[in-house]
């Protein structure tokens, strides 16, 4: 039997419109299997950062992008901002025109990513008292563990501490590439994984077997 194609997904505007209002902690994620919605509660620090892992061509960056969309169409800017890392700036153009978006820094040329890092140690050391949270979205764990030591200083204790202090990472890995951040990659508790051909590294990254991550559809389906 051939296996049916996966419908295209659905506009964000209608699923989110759809679910209706949203509690200010509610980060909305996807549609599960079952048809209800998945929410990162944003006041629950318990699944600490989060990695999303796929082969090239896998829908990593778009998932990143509607995570930033959906927060727009959900949250006041009081609530929740965001700021992006990225190797490819060009692909966020559209979002920097939101006033959601604390910045979209290249992770290569900038100096800026550097300042936004050190920026957020700070923030998360000193608000206590905020109701605020941040979204930290970086497009390639890998090209994030090159840069500087004292960078990488404060971006660890933010994948450790931060949801604690409201700052959330949320991070793309190209899953053949795993090797080069090993000793990253165990901080990370929450997985989201979308296709990933090769088995060996579906294993190697945590993959549950049963998801049949290699067949996963590009772009929408995803196991978490």
């Amino acid at each position: 039997a051939h296996n049916q194609p996966v419908p295209a997904a659905p506009p964000l505007e209608r699923v989110l419109s759809e679910i209706g209002l949203l509690p200010r902690q509610a980060l909305f994620l996807g549609i599960a299997s079952d048809g209800l919605p998945v929410f990162l509660n944003l006041h629950n620090p318990t699944p600490g950062p989060i990695l999303i892992i796929g082969d090239p061509g896998a829908g990593k960056t778009a998932f990143l992008q509607s995570i930033a969309h959906s927060l727009v169409l959900t949250h006041t800017e009081s609530d929740l901002q965001f700021g992006v890392i990225t190797a490819q700036k060009e692909e966020w153009g559209a979002m920097e025109k939101t006033g959601y978006h604390v910045g979209v820094f290249d992770v290569n040329q900038d100096s800026g990513a550097q300042d936004f890092i050190l920026s957020l140690a700070s923030w998360a050391h000193s608000n206590r008292n905020t109701t605020q949270s941040v979204l930290i979205l970086i497009d390639d764990l890998e090209a994030m563990a090159k840069m500087e030591l004292g960078t990488l200083q404060n971006f660890r204790w933010l994948l450790l501490r931060g949801p604690a202090r409201r700052v959330w990472p949320i991070i793309t890995l190209n899953a053949e590439r795993y090797g080069q951040v090993l000793a990253w990659i165990e901080i990370f508790r929450a997985r989201i994984f979308g296709r990933v051909a090769n088995p060996r590294n579906s294993q190697a990254l945590g993959g549950d077997p049963a998801s049949a991550l290699g067949q996963l559809e590009a772009g929408v389906q995803f196991s978490m």
